[in-house]
């Protein structure tokens, strides 16, 4: 079991709101009440500097190592620059977690070719590129964890949101795949495939829509971004041998 994650090295993209900064949060507050739990923590936002800053100032103060880049994960050079500057201040990843990510809903006859190369871009060439980096490190240390956050779109498809969805599906085919050639390294990778989640990106819909939603879903209620980040690390802590899943968190909605 892997029970420690004491001077283990944690990469969350997308961290400066929803998802990846409840993820960051939960990891340092673990890490400031159990010392067992303590972990260096990086974290990556494409644009929104100043939430992404507020996020790193909530981890110094509860005493965790962190330090924060912005930039464009879906460029593989700023991707490699990211990994090494890593390399250089906390050591090489061990824990990669891929949250970046975007959508556009609206029909796919309407969808222009830079929206759906963009969309690409951010929610599957970065995980792309970033496993890419750090798969190598993790390799020569026979150890290592990759989470990749994902959607129950990519499960049964959206309609609207198609380029969203075809990413998703990707992701669990590119997850189950990665996943059996770095088993023999002792690596899991997994994915999170997450239901309809409090969000910004759930903001647009109005009170009669999310009533509705919430009617939907078995649970009742949309799911709490704490609740993934529970998740998610939890995933650190299981054996190896728990790797090549799609764990679905959705209330039992689809």
């Amino acid at each position: 079991m892997n029970t420690s994650f004491s001077n283990k090295t944690v990469l969350i993209t997308g961290a400066s709101r929803g998802i990846g900064r409840a993820i960051a949060l939960y990891f340092a507050r673990e890490g400031s009440h159990r010392p067992e739990c303590a972990c260096r923590l990086v974290l990556n936002c494409h644009t929104r500097a100043q939430e992404l800053e507020q996020v790193r100032q909530e981890i110094a103060a509860l005493q965790i190592p962190v330090f924060t880049s912005v930039g464009d994960v879906g460029d593989y050079a700023y991707a490699a620059s990211l990994c090494q500057q890593i390399r250089q201040t906390f050591g090489s990843v061990d824990i990669l977690i891929n949250n970046a990510g975007i959508s556009k809903i609206g029909l796919f006859s309407d969808l222009k070719p830079e929206e759906w190369n963009r969309i690409l871009s951010t929610n599957l060439t970065s995980v792309y590129n970033l496993c890419s980096q750090c798969i190598p490190d993790m390799v020569q240390k026979q150890a290592g964890s990759i989470i990749t956050i994902s959607s129950v779109w990519g499960l049964v498809g959206a309609s609207c949101e198609v380029a969203y969805s075809a990413t998703k599906g990707a992701i669990h085919a590119l997850t189950r795949a990665l996943a059996k050639e770095l088993a023999p390294s002792h690596i899991q990778v997994n994915a999170v495939a997450c239901g309809a989640i409090d969000t910004e990106m759930n903001a647009f819909l109005s009170t009669e829509e999310r009533q509705s939603l919430e009617e939907e879903i078995p649970a009742g209620r949309m799911g709490q971004t704490d609740e993934v980040a529970e998740l998610v690390h939890s995933l650190c802590h299981q054996t190896d041998y728990l790797t090549g899943q799609i764990i679905a968190l959705y209330g039992g909605w689809i």
